[in-house]
């Protein structure tokens, strides 16, 4: 059975005195938690971060990693780096990058196959537009941007990572897609992995990410094939965020 993972994207917010509050509080609310845990605080934080984590049980991500490993690419962060600091997943193909900074399915796959490269565990994200859905073609839009890593790193790899659904138009709406909704994405991305290599299909986790809050995160994450969050807003109070991970299974 797959277990439930929660993992935090604290994305722009935080500061020294922010993170240690909230991993200290994170920490010593993990008593009863089964779910595996995850925090990715920003760059600058990583090495507080993982000097905090040390000897627990909650592992380290980054929220964004280069397609390079080396070289003239001024401001970017590369997978080796990312490993120095203990970081054990980082985030690719998060909405607010593919939307603001135009990153394309081709470049989102080479994150994904440079995180790998490194031993890293990449979080994989994909969903629609609020358009996108309206239009109906959300099944449509999210094979695309999966299958755009498979023809890259072919659908094993998929087992090395974790895929994140997240409909654009629920993350920071307050909107959340329905558990019925959830459920028929991320059984449909289980099933268009299963078209290619049915035990990985099995085997991967599949997140949810959407304004998850502590009152919806149990009746999500009894969904056969919602295995866990990609928590956002949640995630920057320990208590909320303790809250969803006491959700999992």
């Amino acid at each position: 059975m797959r277990k439930t993972l929660v993992a935090g994207n604290w994305k722009l917010n935080a500061s020294i005195q922010d993170t240690e509050k909230l991993i200290n509080g994170v920490l010593a609310g993990l008593d009863g938690v089964s779910a595996e845990v995850a925090v990715c605080p920003p760059f600058p934080y990583l090495a507080q971060a993982q000097q905090l984590l040390a000897g627990s049980s909650v592992r380290l991500g980054a929220q964004n990693v280069s397609d390079q490993e080396s070289g003239a690419y001024t401001g970017e962060v590369s997978a080796a780096m990312l490993k120095e600091f203990g970081c054990y997943y980082v985030i690719v193909g998060h909405s607010e990058r593919r939307s603001l900074y135009a990153e394309d399915d081709a470049f989102v796959a080479r994150k994904f196959a440079a995180a790998r490269q490194q031993g890293l565990a990449p979080i994989l994200c994909v969903g629609e537009t609020l358009e996108e859905r309206e239009q109906g073609v959300t099944e449509k839009v999210v094979a695309r941007q999966l299958d755009a890593v498979i023809e890259v790193e072919g659908a094993a790899a998929l087992a090395d990572g974790v895929i994140a659904y997240e409909p654009v138009w629920a993350i920071g709406t307050g909107m959340t897609a329905t558990r019925e909704q959830a459920q028929e994405v991320h059984a449909f991305i289980r099933q268009r992995i299963a078209g290619h290599d049915a035990a990985v299909a099995e085997k991967v986790q599949i997140l949810y990410g959407g304004s998850v809050k502590p009152d919806n995160a149990a009746e999500l994450f009894a969904e056969a094939d919602i295995d866990g969050g990609l928590i956002g807003g949640a995630s920057l109070k320990a208590e909320d965020f303790l809250g969803i991970c006491s959700a999992g299974r």
